[in-house]
């Protein structure tokens, strides 16, 4: 029959970025920082620092970014059985195209959010 809708992920990965950049305490700092630690070290070394340094938005962003995860047009299959953002990163890092798509895709999230961010803080001046 018919192909699959194709889905934008760069559409989802904005969404995700709105979402984040909506998290009660989240700043342009923070994401600045996590995107250096995304892009040095890697999404694992990203929750990590997160969990250890931010902790005031660790939980919803940890929680916003498994839900996009689990989408099925993004990494459903591989990490819908999976409650804990580690253990999602450490299955997709099972293969090194996937490992780098995550964090592709993460990079382009948290670049929307900074720009919401941006955004915001244009318009509260």
């Amino acid at each position: 029959m018919g192909e699959a809708p194709m889905i934008n992920l760069d559409i989802q990965c904005a969404e995700l970025g709105r979402r984040l950049a909506d998290i009660r305490g989240m700043d342009e700092k923070t994401v600045n920082v996590l995107m250096s630690v995304l892009e040095e070290q890697g999404p694992y070394a990203m929750f990590l620092y997160l969990r250890a340094r931010h902790n005031q938005v660790a939980r919803p962003v940890t929680e916003r970014v498994l839900n996009f995860l689990r989408k099925p047009e993004v990494f459903g299959h591989k990490v819908d059985a999976t409650n804990d953002v580690f253990d999602a990163i450490q299955r997709l890092a099972e293969d090194l195209d996937d490992l780098l798509f995550v964090r592709d895709l993460l990079r382009t999230a948290f670049s929307y959010a900074r720009y919401h961010l941006k955004a915001k803080g244009s318009s509260a001046s």
